[in-house]
């Protein structure tokens, strides 16, 4: 149950809330009948698409319209991991906990409800244009299909689902993605003497260590490169796509190609319960997301009425809290159980209680985030840069740096909903909430944010850095242009950094050697690891013993590389990654431990599991799936990124490179490699389950198939949904 006093709530409000429904599979209480029968539109959906299966399992989905197209889409994501949508769509209506209890489960529909997810889903999907209803109905109709034909994995009790669901699981991600969790998590964790209006607030994302393995949402690296034609050695657009994910959960990357006779035709990689390919390519361009953390959030403490009554003080009028019962369902195996607990609203925004008084949450974008799936649609049908572009500056999406490249532009833009605050406050502490003066209600807008379109040298990047060094040369955008109040970020990372020293001085960039800068596995003696760790560990260290003195000899011999081959690279992730760790995903203010002590622990480690300290890095550093166990190189911030949690005397990989798209334009259309670091399907005893890693540890890409007889020379098998069940 919610506890009593809601300042207890803090370690689940993150965005592990997301995060660990992998883990909340259907009910095992509930023995349930078929879900209803497909609607007759639902049947003409079916016979209107056709799911092609490559020798990946990857779906070619072929629809007479959009609206079969993502019906299919739809069908063939659930055949290969419906447990997992239907656990995220669950979450977004706030019934997590009827489908599984959990702690976390009673956190995440409370949630929902603070955050009124449920009557913002309703008003965003009745105020979309009557034919995108149905295209979210049709990919619903989808799920509802699926549901019918297999009640073994489907919760009765959550069927049929509506297009509004789909919008909901839009609206309760985003909100998450942008860090409204954490910042959260900081006011419930805090005694009340620490909630004072002039107290600092933790705005930036900081990530959940105590999740179960491999669902940490390490979301801190993405990579996107761009090379137009002036930079190219044979006159083609280059585009990396390259999101740096965890590897299991409802945002890891799911592989689709989706074809209409209505002219859509995209491929890349989507999530749970989205109805669109969320970063990828179409036959004419083509587009990455990297996050981004600007300060999309605000924290208020509200003065309350001194007569205990529920009006605060705004200007000057008193004016009532906004009070809702949320009824939160939870599931105890014999019965469920409903738990009730107030929720509240001010002109704020949502509204949590706490010892210290009342306080309110404000984010950028917090009633148009459902809009986000279709300025999706719109970039996935756009026909050319000002058709996508438009799509772009709907600015639903309120986040995600994004890097674009057709056959002749590249571009750049840091994609933000960014508040246009006044000077005259600290907006990374508590603010006052008695006053008009601290409110926002306008953005900067889309063509002021910082952006790059075909700058001279030909390149734009991004790998979660700064806006500010997107190319090199000539037109990078100025920092002088924008108020420090929009939180925008100044950091170049080492991947950053390896882009400029890379793609960066390469003036004839062949097909060759893009792929090796994509799949640089170095740090620059610019980064982190060398400046602020390793440096100073070689000024400052005497070795106490011979184990030492081998290790401190093989770290200043190391050319840098995280080869799965190299020991010194294993003593480098070990002496790193626990400075990195901290300093990247804990609140600011965590002690940060010196590279002596990481060190001398890494030293121990490697001897007390191996005996030696020559250890190479593909011994320790693994990728796991099924029965899959291999050897991987990469690191923590390099250009190929791995970030791994400890197994006994091994780090198993998590999160960072996954679903990797290069993407080639020119004259004669646009062709694609791609690689996923496991497989494509989520479902232990398909053989897709893990057949792409041995391709991944290689850093080998194979071919997207884009047209039909490259689609039928690989062909597993064809099918109508439901044909494949004889239905």
């Amino acid at each position: 149950m919610i506890p009593k006093h809601p300042h207890r709530l803090p370690a689940f409000l993150v965005v592990g809330i997301l995060l660990a429904l992998p883990l909340l599979s259907c009910s095992a209480f509930h023995p349930v009948p078929t879900p209803p029968a497909p609607t007759a539109v639902a049947r003409q959906y079916a016979r209107e698409v056709v799911i092609n299966r490559d020798r990946w399992g990857i779906p070619h989905v072929f629809g007479k319209t959009d609206n079969a197209a993502t019906f299919g889409l739809a069908y063939a994501h659930a055949e290969d991991d419906f447990p997992l949508i239907q656990a995220s769509l669950v979450a977004a209506r706030g019934q997590l906990a009827r489908l599984h209890l959990a702690k976390i489960s009673i956190v995440n529909d409370y949630l929902v409800q603070l955050l009124g997810i449920p009557e913002k889903a309703e008003r965003q999907y009745r105020a979309m244009p009557p034919e995108f209803k149905k295209f979210l109905d049709a990919y619903a109709e989808g799920l509802n299909t699926y549901a019918h034909f297999h009640p073994q994995e489907a919760d009765i009790r959550f069927f049929p689902v509506s297009g509004k669901d789909i919008v909901a699981g839009f609206i309760h991600k985003i909100p998450l993605l942008m860090g409204v969790g954490k910042v959260l998590e900081d006011l419930f964790s805090r005694p009340a003497d620490r909630l004072g209006v002039d107290a600092a607030v933790q705005k930036r994302f900081v990530f959940n260590e105590a999740l179960p393995a491999g669902l940490d949402g390490r979301l801190a690296g993405s990579n996107a490169h761009a090379v137009g034609p002036r930079r190219s050695a044979d006159g083609k657009v280059r585009l990396n796509i390259n999101s740096h994910q965890p590897w299991e959960g409802p945002v890891a990357w799911y592989e689709a190609h989706v074809v209409s006779e209505e002219g859509w035709n995209a491929i890349g990689g989507t999530f749970p319960g989205a109805p669109v390919i969320l970063h990828g390519h179409n036959q004419y361009l083509g587009w990455a997301h990297t996050v981004n953390r600007p300060d999309f959030i605000d924290v208020y403490k509200l003065e309350m009425h001194p007569d205990g009554s529920l009006q605060y003080r705004f200007d000057d009028q008193w004016l009532p809290l906004n009070v809702k019962d949320a009824a939160i369902d939870v599931d105890l195996g014999l019965f469920e159980w409903t738990v009730h607990k107030n929720v509240y609203a001010s002109v704020h925004g949502p509204v949590i209680e706490l010892k210290g008084g009342y306080y309110a949450i404000r984010y950028a974008g917090a009633h148009r985030h459902g809009f986000a799936v279709q300025q999706w649609y719109r970039m996935n049908k756009a026909t050319s840069f000002a058709e996508w572009k438009a799509a772009m500056a709907m600015l639903a999406l309120p986040m995600m740096n994004t890097v674009y490249a057709d056959r002749e532009n590249i571009y750049y833009v840091y994609n933000a909903l960014l508040p246009l605050r006044s000077e005259d406050f600290d907006w990374m502490s508590i603010l006052p909430g008695n006053t008009s003066a601290a409110i926002w209600t306008d953005y900067l807008p889309y063509e002021a944010l910082p952006q790059v379109l075909n700058p001279p040298s030909g390149l734009v990047f991004n790998t979660n850095s700064t806006p500010f060094q997107a190319t090199v040369g000539a037109g990078n955008p100025d920092p002088n242009n924008f108020s420090p109040t929009l939180g925008i970020e100044t950091l170049m990372n080492n991947r950053a950094i390896r882009s400029l020293e890379l793609f960066g001085t390469d003036e004839s960039i062949t097909r060759e050697e893009f792929l090796r800068y994509k799949f640089d596995r170095h740090y620059s003696k610019k980064s982190a690891m060398y400046k602020d760790v390793l440096n100073p560990l070689f000024d400052r260290y005497a070795a106490e013993d011979k184990h030492e003195k081998a290790a401190l000899a093989l770290l200043k011999n190391w050319d840098g590389e995280m080869d799965e081959n190299s020991a010194a690279a294993t003593l480098a992730r070990l002496t790193y990654e626990p400075i990195h760790d901290i300093r990247m995903f804990k609140p600011v203010g965590t002690p940060v431990p010196e590279p002596e002590k990481t060190f001398k622990e890494a030293v121990h480690f490697l001897l007390r599991h191996y005996g030696r300290i020559d250890v190479p890095l593909g011994t320790i550093q693994r990728l796991r799936r099924g029965a899959t166990d291999l050897p991987v190189g990469g690191g923590t911030d390099t250009l190929v990124a791995v970030h791994t949690r400890r197994v006994g005397d091994k780090v198993v990989g998590k999160a960072g490179d996954s679903y990797v798209l290069i993407a080639e334009f020119s004259e004669e259309g646009v062709e694609s490699r791609a690689i996923h670091q496991y497989g494509n399907v989520n479902r232990k005893n398909s053989p897709h389950y893990d057949d792409q890693a041995p391709l991944f540890v290689r850093r080998q890409l194979r071919p997207s198939l884009l047209t039909p007889e490259a689609i039928g020379e690989n062909l597993e098998r064809s099918y109508h949904p439901g044909e494949e069940l004889g239905r």
